[in-house]
């Protein structure tokens, strides 16, 4: 076999021819740049070390859209980009061995860095990072031309999975907020850009093709449209809550769903907010203010703390519970399946940590029933696998009959319905992956004597979490729960 000779380094195609540009527009663009890569760096360390400890952490896109960062779109660009590269920098870096002991403890950014060195638009010139890798591109390149010759392909796109590159394609779904401006303007203003058709589900819900960019449009920026997946979407519409109502959404960040619930409740009544983690509280605040909504209270603490038999929540009429998960139904949406866990040689959920989600999900599921005026709980997961939807369901059946409720059906149409692994599952619904493009599990239950609701005083032996420490099997001291509630919080959606 004929070996290749040549140490010219791979052609790199760049993705714009670079115009002439004024030494004063260089230097501003430069320090963007330089600012941008330093704040991809932060969202790729955060990520990187989550998926390294198997610790949900926040979605790329939860990182990147928050307040904190500014170049919204570019930081989100760099990351993924760098993302679906990393395998082959990292390879890259290895064979050309230029890091010292400093810059090895800055991975995140020289990752960053060296993609924009070896696949950006332009090589970076400014910052001590830059200089330092710059210096070494001749290294580098002579590194990625090795590193062709050893895998036996002539172009890097051959090195990378070409699933990581194009994923699951999905239409680009937005909710209209219906407190700010009607479904047929928002749907005049949009198709001045896109076809838009509104959705068959959920009456507030628009349909757009795949790729469509509004992340910068003046509808998004002043809250008149979310930017919201179809099956987030769905589960607040199942839970129905009327004109007037108190609701209570148990785990609320980012706040999508509870910003959609004022929507439906047109502004009236009082939904309360919970949220642990002070970060996601920050993201909370920020989605109400966005959205307009006045009827919404925070509550920054646990869910699983707020005590049913206080007289604050005497009139709570409808809970909606979207836990903790593990997210594996749109791992596409949170750009997951670009993480080193989610390689194709490693593509085993940790088993341990569904099972301490699921027992965490009976618990707050379990509490939600408690409340004695509600009759109507929606339980949703953005999860593919049993043991977080028909099993939490399933388990909970017997306390959730003894106090009156039973499943309902949400959204009788959709014909994709539970696992067939107990009776009743058939009110259960599910999205799937491939034929929906995300992966979603919706549970709504009904109370069907809302008179004879007892209080949790009165409930039966094992019941009342207050009076009595025995329960069933999943129902562990609250602080364990606590705990493993900071920990796993970050995983929605």
């Amino acid at each position: 076999m004929a070996r290749h000779k040549s140490n010219a380094p791979p052609k790199v195609t760049r993705h714009h021819q670079q115009q002439p540009r004024s030494k004063q527009q260089s230097s501003g663009a430069e320090r963007s740049a330089l600012y941008a890569r330093r704040e991809a760096a932060k969202v790729l360390h955060t990520v990187l070390r989550g998926d390294a400890e198997r610790r949900a952490v926040a979605s790329i896109k939860s990182l990147v859209f928050g307040p904190s960062v500014r170049n919204k779109r570019g930081t989100f660009a760099l990351v993924c980009e760098t993302l679906k590269y990393l395998n082959v920098i990292k390879d890259v870096l290895e064979i050309a061995n230029v890091l010292n002991s400093k810059w090895k403890r800055q991975e995140p950014l020289v990752y960053i860095i060296c993609y924009d060195i070896l696949f950006g638009k332009e090589t970076p010139s400014i910052g001590d990072a830059e200089k330092f890798l710059v210096r070494r591109k001749d290294a580098l390149l002579s590194g990625l031309a090795t590193l062709l010759v050893r895998k036996k392909v002539k172009t890097v796109e051959e090195l990378l999975d070409v699933s990581q590159l194009n994923g699951h394609i999905k239409p680009r779904y937005v909710r209209v907020n219906t407190l700010k401006m009607d479904v047929d303007s928002a749907m005049q203003e949009l198709e001045k850009l896109y076809k838009v058709q509104k959705d068959e589900t959920v009456p507030d819900l628009l349909m757009m093709p795949p790729g469509s960019d509004l992340h910068a449009h003046h509808l998004v920026m002043n809250g008149r449209i979310f930017l919201q997946g179809k099956g987030s979407s769905m589960v607040a519409a199942a839970l129905q809550p009327e004109s007037g109502w108190e609701v209570i959404d148990a785990c609320s960040a980012p706040g999508n769903k509870t910003v959609h619930l004022a929507s439906l409740m047109e502004g009236q009544g009082k939904i309360i907010a919970c949220e642990l983690n002070e970060e996601r509280v920050k993201r909370l605040e920020q989605t109400i203010k966005l959205s307009g909504a006045t009827n919404i209270e925070v509550f920054h603490g646990d869910f699983l703390s707020l005590d049913p038999e206080d007289p604050s929540f005497a009139k709570v009429r409808a809970i909606l519970l979207d836990p903790s998960c593990s997210g594996s139904g749109t791992i596409t949406d949170r750009l997951d399946h670009l993480l080193p866990s989610h390689s194709s040689d490693n593509t085993n959920y940790d088993s341990i940590r569904l099972h301490k989600l699921a027992v965490f999900q009976k618990k707050a599921l379990a509490h939600a029933f408690s409340f004695p005026q509600v009759e109507r709980v929606v339980y949703s997961t953005c999860s593919i696998h049993q043991i977080e939807n028909e099993d939490v369901v399933s388990s909970v059946l017997p306390l959730a009959s003894s106090l009156g409720f039973k499943l309902a059906t949400p959204f009788p149409q959709w014909q994709r319905r539970g696992l067939p692994v107990f009776a009743g599952s058939e009110h259960l619904l599910r999205m799937d992956p491939v034929e929906d493009k995300e992966g979603f599990f919706i549970a709504l239950f009904t109370k069907t004597n809302k008179l004879d609701n007892p209080k949790p005083s009165e409930l039966p032996e094992g019941v009342c979490r207050r009076r009595r420490k025995q329960f069933y099997p999943f129902l562990w001291p609250k602080v364990f729960f606590r705990a493993w509630n900071g920990r796993l919080h970050g995983s929605r959606r």
